[in-house]
């Protein structure tokens, strides 16, 4: 089944070629010059992926990436004319997971996609081999304890617990380390770490992870240097083994 991606472009000639050589790629293309309207396809259409031009009448690209971004995770190559960088910084911080800037060439461009889609699929094959694949929601009651010999994670409370003591984390070093223990026993990559816990709007990579590893391990582990908890898995990235 060939991946579907949603071309948002106002220049009908670069809008043709585009179309033209993704489907030589492969792909099923579906293609508009307005932003309002590309709201509408993707809600309805559920496209793999955006290629989203910033200069677009009614509606920019900057405005519909924002929508988009709250409703869902689908990669999103923003596309335009201007080279200043505060532009890509806000494409970026709109939720956009790269960026073009016009001229470029086309090889660059389905290099890009074809990198984007691809980081798609590795995630998705990695949750499928999951048991039980990525459980979201807060349980109640006794379930919203997760225990560990002495490490406590009060799911209600936001709280972890080392003994009798509160271990002060902050906001992302608890949510890492809750996603880590909901899959205790399972190795998970960096990438993958990085999407589920930061998301696909963070322009970071996976040494933020390292980092957030090492900050946890300093205040759940007995000894950081031997980590008993977080272990490294060797080319892959981290498992929980609490």
């Amino acid at each position: 089944m060939s991946n579907k991606i949603l071309v948002v472009e106002d220049d009908k000639t670069l809008l043709e070629t585009l179309e033209y050589n993704l489907q030589r790629q492969g792909y099923e293309v579906m293609t508009t010059e307005n932003g309002r309207t590309a709201l509408t396809l993707a809600r309805t259409q559920k496209p793999d992926m955006l290629i989203l031009d910033v200069m677009l009448p009614g509606l920019d690209g900057f405005e519909v990436c924002r929508i988009l971004r709250k409703e869902f995770s689908t990669p999103i190559l923003m596309l335009t004319a201007k080279s200043e960088e505060v532009d890509k910084v806000v494409g970026l911080e709109m939720g956009a997971d790269d960026y073009l800037t016009k001229p470029f060439s086309m090889r660059e461009l389905l290099a890009r996609v074809k990198a984007l889609l691809r980081r798609v699929e590795l995630i998705r094959e990695e949750l499928s081999n999951e048991p039980g694949g990525m459980a979201t929601a807060v349980p109640t009651g006794p379930d919203a304890l997760l225990t560990y010999d002495t490490l406590v994670i009060d799911q209600n409370r936001r709280e972890v617990r080392l003994g009798q003591e509160i271990v002060r984390l902050k906001p992302k070093e608890y949510d890492l380390l809750l996603f880590l223990a909901r899959h205790q026993g399972i190795a998970l990559s960096r990438d993958l770490i990085l999407e589920r816990v930061w998301g696909w709007t963070y322009d970071g990579n996976s040494r933020t992870v390292d980092v957030h590893v090492r900050w946890l391990r300093e205040k759940i582990e007995a000894d950081p240097a031997n980590a008993r908890r977080i272990v490294t898995v060797r080319g892959i990235g981290y498992r929980f083994d609490g």
